[in-house]
């Protein structure tokens, strides 16, 4: 059987570098070499794309551009049989580079174009849940040229359609990059200030005490949902730093997450339902708030490229439904051609 060379693109321009090189590591050791050969494709982070021959290890301490040499995008049709994108946040996981690979014609891993931009996208992703009437927390949106104009007009909105506590997120970015929680007009102009700074489209949510639920989908047509992981915070949100940072307090995950039968049967119906409302593909995690107080259930968001690392939800959900890293990717693979050869009508 010949070998499939499988592209692990990695890297980028976002913020979530150095995440990539971890998930990328992840998935790099876990690739079954019996049936592919991992091709290394880094992406610097501005912008040029390489070639890189070397070891996961280099790949994940950030030293592999001293060993890569530069690539050519028209040429990477024939060093590679299929993609396989590790990148979060922008220009990896919003759909840019879905694009180039849907343009020179090379099957992929994940979720297509529009779902991944959808999925990135918070307010066109909420917008879509509320026209399939699922459930979403209440939110506004703003952007850098409203705050241009009348920062404080903008901030006296966000006081009477959402109030305090409240939270301030760039619109288009993942990992929790550049959100914050304002609980008064000091600490809300701020939040909008560091927001703007990722995104001139800024998603203003209300706040919700609530316990943080995720779970993983696999599959195209008929997608396999895990169970579901809860994450107890180590400070008042998940942010970046709680997410992947080794110092201070490590927030903590509880796989399976101890709630209701019901809850749990909920969960799955509504993420199936948010997978396939925007047209998901390949794999994703979807993410849940339950409210505290009414026991209320609202999807957050789903992430179309969830992280790989030691601390990720995804493949630790997977892990205790008896699947192991290497057959999640495997799996991934087999639906990135099963979704191109039926696009591709073969």
């Amino acid at each position: 059987m010949c070998k499939k060379r499988i592209g692990v693109i990695f890297g980028g321009r976002s913020e979530e570098h150095d995440v990539s090189l971890a998930s990328a590591s992840t998935v790099i050791r876990a690739l079954n070499s019996d049936k592919f050969v991992p091709v290394y494709i880094g992406i610097t982070r501005e912008g040029r794309w390489k070639r890189f021959w070397g070891t996961a290890d280099r790949i994940e301490d950030g030293s592999w551009e001293e060993a890569a040499e530069d690539l050519n995008i028209d040429d990477l049709r024939e060093q590679i049989d299929f993609a396989l994108p590790i990148m979060h946040g922008t220009y990896g996981e919003d759909g840019c580079v879905q694009g180039v690979f849907e343009v020179l014609n090379i099957p992929y891993g994940g979720c297509g174009v529009m779902a991944s931009a959808v999925a990135m996208d918070k307010q066109l992703f909420k917008e879509a849940l509320q026209c399939r009437g699922l459930p979403v927390c209440k939110f506004i949106c703003i952007n850098k040229e409203e705050l241009a104009e009348s920062k404080e007009q903008a901030i006296d909105k966000i006081k009477s359609e959402i109030g305090f506590p409240c939270f301030v997120k760039p619109s288009n970015m993942g990992s929790s990059v550049g959100i914050s929680k304002a609980k008064d007009e000091q600490e809300l102009s701020k939040a909008l200030d560091t927001a703007a700074a990722y995104d001139r489209r800024i998603i203003i949510e209300e706040f919700i005490l609530c316990r943080e639920l995720e779970t993983g989908i696999i599959g195209n047509h008929n997608p396999q949902i895990s169970g579901i992981g809860e994450i107890i915070p180590s400070d008042e949100f998940y942010d970046y730093e709680a997410k992947y940072s080794e110092k201070g307090p490590a927030s903590k995950l509880k796989i399976p997450a101890p709630i209701s039968e019901d809850d749990s049967l909920k969960i799955k119906r509504l993420a199936l339902e948010a997978y396939k409302a925007i047209d998901c593909a390949g794999y994703a995690r979807v993410d849940f708030f339950k409210d505290k107080e009414n026991g209320r259930i609202y999807i957050n968001e789903i992430n179309t490229i969830p992280g790989f690392t030691s601390k990720s939800m995804f493949p630790l959900l997977w892990e205790n439904c008896g699947k192991s890293c290497s057959e999640i990717i495997e799996r991934i693979i087999n639906l990135g051609y099963e979704r191109y050869y039926a696009k591709n009508n073969r």
